[in-house]
């Protein structure tokens, strides 16, 4: 019998502090959010069960809103009740805020239409050592003004080349933004951009060169003849992990 047909498809939504992972991805003899949450599901249904999430976090990046997949053949379960059953077996630094029912053929990284990122911003204060897990300790206060009017033109679909890294092994470095921007959440900045995919590191690589061409008071007409030029060289310092949190999957 084919397994899809034996099987049902259960979407998850979950939420993890990367801190201690070195990423999302499966490795040996590492520890990764997806590996745990493999565990997990293993210990359920006392056989292997594979699990295909929407994004390949990095090492000490976060997630308020990853979405992954799995096939059970565990028939007697409620969709639901997936969501309570993975929480009692995974660590306190990985949550499952939702489990749901999908259509056979659903696959979260294929049927995802865009991901969203958000990274935090400690401007011109002394973060406290539990904001620093979660956020950049910046002494300065960057120009949001300048900062967004450099954001706008994250617009539409891009050769990303001056954001990629050269280990990136992407074959295509074009990406579809549909908008980035800056603003203030209590007493931080956000950085939240949203496109089709990303390149490996490539928000941290946007954000650091950002930051740096801002810092230098580049008008953003020079900035957009940065933007277009594909020189990776032109890119600014890429900004550190912990402040990154992969915030939304949008289907």
């Amino acid at each position: 019998m084919d397994e899809k047909k034996r099987t049902r498809n259960i979407r998850l939504l979950l939420a993890y502090d990367g801190t201690d992972f070195s990423g999302w991805q499966r490795q040996p003899g590492q520890r990764t959010v997806q590996g745990a949450v493999e565990r997990a599901l293993e210990k359920l249904h006392k056989h292997p069960v594979g699990l295909a999430g929407a994004g390949r976090t990095d090492a000490g990046v976060h997630a308020a809103g990853q979405t992954a997949h799995f096939h059970t053949d565990i028939q007697s379960m409620a969709p639901d009740r997936f969501a309570r059953a993975l929480n009692g077996l995974l660590p306190q630094d990985v949550r499952v805020l939702r489990s749901q029912e999908e259509r056979p053929d659903f696959h979260a990284r294929f049927d995802a239409k865009a991901r969203t990122y958000r990274y935090r911003l400690i401007c011109g204060r002394r973060g406290l050592p539990q904001e620093l897990r979660y956020g950049l300790q910046m002494w300065r206060h960057p120009r949001q003004a300048w900062l967004n009017a450099y954001a706008r033109l994250l617009r539409g679909e891009m050769d990303c080349s001056i954001f990629a890294v050269p280990r990136d092994s992407s074959k295509s470095r074009c990406r579809y933004f549909f908008g980035a921007g800056f603003f203030i959440q209590g007493d931080a900045l956000i950085f939240e951009i949203t496109a089709n995919a990303f390149l490996w590191k490539m928000v941290r690589s946007v954000l650091g060169t950002l930051l740096y061409y801002e810092e230098l008071g580049l008008s953003p007409e020079a900035f957009r003849e940065i933007l277009l030029s594909g020189n990776r060289r032109l890119a600014g310092p890429t900004v550190p992990p912990q402040g990154l949190s992969l915030w939304k999957v949008t289907y």
